[in-house]
């Protein structure tokens, strides 16, 4: 049996064997395979070890990593040893190594991953990972362009699997809130939406250094075009930095994906299209449009703009009884009393969760949808790409999501995905 047929057949028989009663599989102390969870993390850099190692080893067994950089992959098990012991009295002594993620994904006693790579690698890996009877957690921006996104979709479909993206500002009560206010019509109609996140990627423009010896730079290019190794791409640890990697084309969208994958994230929640979008993206043309414009099919206008320029990254939302400002750090609403308002039991409200990833891992338990799913992260990565689009194409482009595809523009059409090396490909 090759070993795609192998993964096949073993994803199966995971399976069936979790929706089993657990009467059927042992006495009345038995605890079912559905209540132990063992992860593993595929991305040891800094999101993984600083964020996602810490959160998920204090709530489930965090059992095996795998990074292309050995250090970072030290680093991770120590992090993990530490957190481990910090919540359940005692470091989990079966933890494992890998420089080879599919050999992570080849392991039976693995329920799920996290994947904590740069963009470009998240596609192959989540649908990798769908194959091998893995649920799912993926940072976001979930896909590194339209067709990724849709093909991890049809994965995640194809496989029964759950997967929960990283937007945890869904499981921030402000952010719920905000959605609410809107939702409920606090500030009536909403005529314009205004998103404050940076600027677009650049194509890779970095000299040549050394590729240090302890990382592999042929596994952190993956599927992505082969450049130079740069620091800014894969900072050594002693550097104590977010990587830039996400600001090259090639591997990220840009802080037009980073922060829009939250932003963009929240506008869409609050508007209720996450299985949809704006049809219409409009580049500035220094006259009537002073920045990027889109429009939604009710109407409803949403720019990419600075509206509150010392505080960061937000959302403002203007409607015609008032106008909403949300970010991580604030929440001001007009009128003032908004911000106070309680939701009432008839009113519509949001999936609430507190906690993101404690969402995930009752969903794998329960196999019922997270907070942030597949479709919802599809979708809000596609608009932050086509809005990277109409920035690099500099005129409008006029979207159908149902379809997902672009009107009467082939070249646009083209740009729904990205060429990958082989043997990397979407196949599901």
């Amino acid at each position: 049996m090759d070993r795609r047929n192998f993964l096949k057949e073993g994803a199966l028989t995971a399976a069936l064997f979790t929706i089993l009663p657990r009467q059927v599989l042992g006495g009345t102390g038995f605890v079912a395979p559905s209540d132990q969870i063992n992860l593993g993390i595929i991305g040891c850099g800094a999101q993984g070890r600083w964020t996602l190692g810490g959160a998920f080893a204090s709530r489930a067994n965090l059992i095996a990593a795998s990074d292309c950089e050995s250090r970072q992959l030290q680093a991770m098990q120590e992090l993990v040893d530490k957190e481990t012991a910090k919540a359940k009295g005692q470091a989990y002594k079966g933890f494992k190594q890998y420089a080879d993620y599919r050999e992570l994904l080849a392991r039976t006693d693995i329920d799920g991953v996290i994947i904590a790579t740069p963009d470009h690698w998240h596609a192959v890996q989540t649908i990798e990972a769908c194959r091998a009877g893995k649920d799912v957690y993926v940072e976001k921006p979930m896909s590194h362009s339209i067709e990724e996104g849709r093909a991890m979709a049809n994965a995640v479909e194809k496989y029964g699997r759950v997967l929960q993206v990283g937007n945890m500002q869904r499981s921030w009560r402000n952010f719920r809130h905000a959605c609410e206010l809107v939702r409920n019509g606090y500030i009536g109609e909403i005529k314009e939406i205004k998103v404050t996140v940076g600027p677009p990627p650049v194509r890779y423009n970095l000299q040549a250094q050394p590729v240090p010896k302890t990382l592999n730079w042929e596994t952190w290019i993956g599927p992505a075009p082969m450049n130079p190794y740069n620091e800014e791409l894969a900072p050594p640890m002693e550097r104590n930095m977010f990587p830039n990697w996400r600001n090259y084309t090639e591997y990220g969208g840009g802080m037009i994906c980073d922060w829009g994958a939250h932003m963009f994230d929240i506008a869409q929640w609050a508007m209720g299209m996450d299985d949809s979008g704006p049809i219409e993206f409009i580049p500035a043309d220094k006259k009537e449009l002073k920045v990027l414009t889109m429009r939604y099919a009710n109407g409803t206008i949403m720019t990419h703009e600075p509206f509150r320029k010392s505080e960061g990254n937000g959302v403002r939302f203007i409607g015609d009884d008032g106008v909403i400002d949300i970010s991580r750090s604030f929440l001001d609403t007009i009128p003032a009393k908004l911000k106070d308002q309680v939701i009432g039991e008839n009113e519509i409200k949001l999936y609430k969760s507190d906690d993101h990833y404690n969402d995930f891992l009752n969903a794998m338990k329960t196999r019922k949808q997270p907070l942030s799913t597949v479709e919802i992260g599809h979708r809000t990565a596609s608009l932050c790409h086509i809005v990277n689009l109409c920035y690099e194409f500099g005129r409008k482009l006029t979207w159908n999501p149902e379809k997902e595809e672009f009107f009467f523009d082939n070249e646009a059409n083209k740009r729904r995905g990205n060429p990958m090396r082989k043997p990397y490909s979407l196949e599901v």
